[in-house]
C-alpha cells in the first residue's frame, strides 16, 4: 500500500483520496501528528471535506479535547447537517480503537439522521456484540442481512448465530463461557478454573474492582472464530481477542498441527479485560499487549514471548522500535517475525517500567489513560521525559540482549554458503518440520569450510547448531550429544520446534539412555509450555517408573495444549488412583468416555470399580454398560455379583 500511495502522490501531490487514505493509515498506527499533516493537505484542496473533518474529530476525541471534537464534527456536517456518513466514520474509527461504547453512540446518531443507513446499522450490530449486548446486536445483524443479502459480514454473523445456539453455556458468578458442548464436557471446568485464577490474581495486582461478568466464547472452528471476531472467516494467526468484557478464542481443535497452550492464551486475554476495563478501552495497543504478554511470563515462566537469538540480533542491530511508534509495529510489521517481536518488545517495555519505576506508576498511567490522558503525557507524568525514557529503555533492552546465554558466542559466519549454519530451521527440519535450507545445497568445498569454521568455535551458538544437525543427520547420536548438551546448558530457556532439547532427548532415546532422556525432558518442559510431545514421553516414562506424581504433572501440562485426546486422561486416571485420589480418577475416566475411546467397556468397568464404595447405584449402571458391549468381561461379572440388586420394575414387583 505504501508503494501505491507514494506513486499516486508523486503523480498528483494533491490527490485527496490518497491523502485521506494516508491520514487514516497514520491514525491507525497511532502516528497522530503525521495524520494531522496529511489532513491539513486535504483541507488545502477542499476546506470542508467531510471525511477530513471526521478524522479530525476522531483525533480530537483521542486527545480528550471535547471542544475540538465538537467543532470538527460541526465542520464535517456544515453543508449536509444530516449526513449519516460523518458519524458512521467517526464511530467506526473509534471502534477500531476499541472504544466500542463511544463508537456505538455515533452509529446511533447516524441512524437518527437516516434509519436506513446500513453501514451504520451493520457497525452498530458489531459494536453491540463486542460489548456483550447480544440481543440487540443479533437483531440488528438480522435486519442488515434481510435488507442486504450481499452484506457478507452480516450473512456470516447470522449463520454463526445458528451454530452458537448449539453451544454449551458454563456459568459462575464472574464468567459466562460458551463453547462446543462436547468440548465443554471435556475441559470446560478447567477453563472456568483457569479464568477464576487469572481474575483473582490480576484484578488484585492492578487494583480493579471488576463488577461486570466476563463473556468468553471458545470456537472449535477457526472460521467461526474469525466471523465472530472480525466478521470474516479467513484471519489466520490469531489465537484470541479481547474487546473489554468479551473474549473470543480458538479452541485446541482449531490449532491442530500448531501446538498452542490454551491456558496461556486465556490468561493473556483476561489480562486485556483488566487493562481495558481500567482505562475504559483508552490505551494504545502496545501497552495492552505488553502487559498481557508480561503477565503471561509472571504467571508461568514457560508461557509467553521471551528473548531468543533472533530477537537478540534484532535488538542489537537497531530493529528496536521507539516506544512512541510501537503500536504501529503491530499494524505494519515487515515480516511475521517482526510481529512476534512487537509482542516481546512491548512486554519488555512493561518489564522496564515496572522494574525502573514500580508497579504503582504503571497503575497510575492506566488510571490517567482512563481519564482521557494521551499516552505520552501519562508516561512523562509518571516516569521521566519521553526522550530519556526511550534512551533508558534502549539501554535496558540491549543489556537484556547481551545477557542471553553469556557462555555462548553469537557471531555469525560471513563466508559464502554460511546460510546453512545460521538457518533458523536447521534443527527443526530434522524432526519433520521446515523446508530445506539453503534451497541450493552447498558443494563439498563449502561443506568443508563450514565444518572447519564450526569445529574451530566450540562456544559459538551457530556452530554448535550446525554440528548437532550434521551429526543427527548422520544418526551419529554419540557425537551429537556434546554440541546439544552445550546448547541446552548454556541456553536453557530455549523453546519451540527449533529447540535443541528435542534432538538431545532423541539422541538419549536412540542410545537407550532413559534416565538421561528423562532428565532432559524435565528441563525442556520447565521452559516450554507447548512441548506436548515431551510431556507425552514423560507420561510413558513416569508410568513405567511408577512416578505417579510426575505422571499427574505431565498429564496436566499436556492437557493445557491438547485436552481433546484420550491418552493423557488414561495416565491421569491411573496416577490419581495410585496416589489415593479416587475423585480425580473418576473424573479422568468419565472424560475419556467423551472422547470416543476404542475400549468403552473397560472404562465403564473402571468407573464401576471406583464408584462401588460410595455410589453403588452409579457403579451398577456402569458395570451393566460394560457388560452390554462385553458380556464375557469376567471382572465386570464378578463386580456385578457383589453389588446390591437394583430397584425392581413395577411389572416384576407384581409377579408372585
Amino acid at each position: 500500500m505504501g508503494a501505491a500511495v507514494e506513486g499516486a502522490l508523486k503523480a498528483n501531490p494533491r490527490h485527496v483520496p490518497t491523502l485521506l487514505l494516508l491520514a487514516e493509515n497514520h491514525l491507525d498506527g497511532e502516528n497522530y501528528d503525521s495524520s494531522l499533516k496529511a489532513l491539513a493537505e486535504v483541507t488545502q484542496v477542499n476546506p470542508w471535506h467531510p471525511d477530513a473533518w471526521a478524522f479530525r474529530a476522531v483525533l480530537a476525541h483521542l486527545r480528550h479535547d471535547t471542544a475540538a471534537e465538537t467543532a470538527a464534527r460541526d465542520s464535517a456536517l456544515k453543508f449536509a447537517p444530516a449526513n449519516p456518513r460523518v458519524d458512521h466514520l467517526i464511530g467506526r474509527k473509534l471502534s477500531e480503537k476499541y472504544r466500542f461504547a463511544e463508537g456505538a453512540a455515533r452509529q446511533r446518531q447516524a441512524l437518527k439522521f437516516d434509519p436506513g443507513y446500513l453501514p451504520a446499522k451493520a457497525q452498530l450490530a458489531s459494536d453491540l456484540l463486542r460489548l456483550g449486548q447480544e440481543d440487540e446486536g443479533w437483531q440488528l445483524a438480522d435486519e442488515v442481512n434481510a435488507l442486504d443479502g450481499y452484506d457478507v459480514a452480516a450473512f456470516n454473523l447470522v449463520t454463526l448465530r445458528d451454530t452458537m445456539r448449539k453451544y454449551a453455556a458454563l456459568t459462575n458468578a464472574h464468567f459466562l463461557v460458551r463453547m462446543d458442548s462436547r468440548e465443554a464436557a471435556i475441559y470446560g471446568p478447567r477453563v472456568l478454573e483457569l479464568l477464576a485464577a487469572a481474575r483473582t490474581r490480576l484484578t488484585a495486582k492492578y487494583g480493579l474492582q471488576l463488577a461486570e461478568r466476563t463473556t468468553v466464547e471458545i470456537f472449535a472452528s477457526q472460521k467461526d472464530f474469525g466471523v465472530r471476531t472480525f466478521g470474516m472467516p479467513d484471519n489466520p494467526g490469531y489465537l484470541g481477542v479481547c474487546f473489554g468484557s468479551v473474549i473470543t478464542a480458538n479452541s485446541p481443535a482449531a490449532n491442530r498441527g500448531n501446538p498452542v497452550n490454551w491456558e496461556a492464551v486465556l490468561w493473556h486475554e483476561f489480562g486485556h479485560v483488566v487493562t481495558l476495563t481500567l482505562t475504559k478501552n483508552k490505551m494504545p495497543r502496545w501497552l495492552s499487549e505488553g502487559i498481557s504478554t508480561y503477565e503471561e511470563r509472571q504467571a508461568n515462566p514457560a508461557w509467553g514471548e521471551r528473548l531468543t537469538p533472533r530477537y537478540r540480533e534484532m535488538i542489537l542491530e537497531q530493529d528496536l522500535v521507539p516506544i512512541e511508534r510501537l503500536s504501529a509495529a503491530f499494524l505494519t510489521p515487515k515480516t511475521p517475525l517482526h510481529l512476534q517481536f512487537a509482542y516481546y518488545e512491548a512486554s519488555l517495555v512493561v518489564e522496564f517500567l515496572i522494574e525502573r519505576f514500580g508497579l504503582d506508576r504503571v497503575q497510575a498511567i492506566l488510571r490517567d489513560l482512563g481519564e482521557g490522558a494521551f499516552i505520552n503525557d501519562a508516561l512523562e507524568k509518571h516516569t521521566t521525559r519521553l526522550a530519556s525514557l526511550e534512551k533508558d529503555f534502549a539501554e535496558f533492552a540491549r543489556a537484556k540482549a547481551n545477557a542471553l546465554a553469556p557462555g555462548l558466542d553469537f557471531t555469525k559466519p560471513d563466508f559464502e554458503g554460511a546460510a546453512t549454519i545460521t538457518a533458523t530451521n536447521l534443527l527443526s527440519r530434522l524432526l519433520g518440520g521446515g523446508e530445506e535450507t539453503p534451497k541450493r545445497p552447498a558443494g563439498p568445498a563449502s561443506e568443508a569450510q563450514m565444518l572447519k569454521w564450526a569445529e574451530g568455535r566450540p562456544a559459538n551458538y551457530w556452530a554448535l547448531r550446525y554440528l548437532a544437525a550434521k551429526h543427527v543427520g548422520a544418526k551419529d547420536w554419540s557425537a551429537a550429544k556434546a554440541p546439544l548438551e552445550k546448547l541446552v546448558t548454556e541456553y536453557p530457556t530455549q523453546k519451540g520446534r527449533d529447540s535443541a532439547y528435542a534432538l538431545l532427548t532423541l539422541a538419549h532415546r536412540s542410545l537407550g539412555e532413559t534416565n538421561l532422556e528423562r532428565g532432559v525432558l524435565l528441563r525442556w518442559v520447565e521452559h516450554d509450555a507447548e512441548a506436548a510431545e515431551a510431556n507425552l514421553r514423560l507420561l510413558e516414562l513416569g508410568t513405567a517408573a511408577g512416578d505417579w506424581t510426575e505422571v499427574q504433572k505431565a498429564a496436566r501440562r499436556y492437557l493445557a495444549v491438547n485436552p481433546l485426546v484420550p491418552a493423557p486422561y488414561r495416565h491421569l486416571a491411573r496416577a490419581a488412583e495410585k496416589t489415593g485420589n479416587p475423585p480425580l480418577a473418576i473424573d479422568a475416566w468419565r472424560t475419556q468416555l467423551e472422547l470416543d475411546p476404542p475400549n468403552p467397556p473397560d472404562i465403564h468397568f473402571q468407573l464401576a470399580r471406583l464408584l462401588e464404595p460410595t455410589d453403588p447405584t452409579a457403579s451398577r449402571r456402569h458395570v451393566l454398560r460394560a457388560l452390554e458391549d462385553a458380556p464375557r468381561h469376567r471382572d465386570a461379572l464378578e463386580l456385578l455379583l457383589k453389588l446390591p440388586p437394583g430397584p425392581k420394575s413395577a411389572d416384576a414387583a407384581a409377579q408372585p
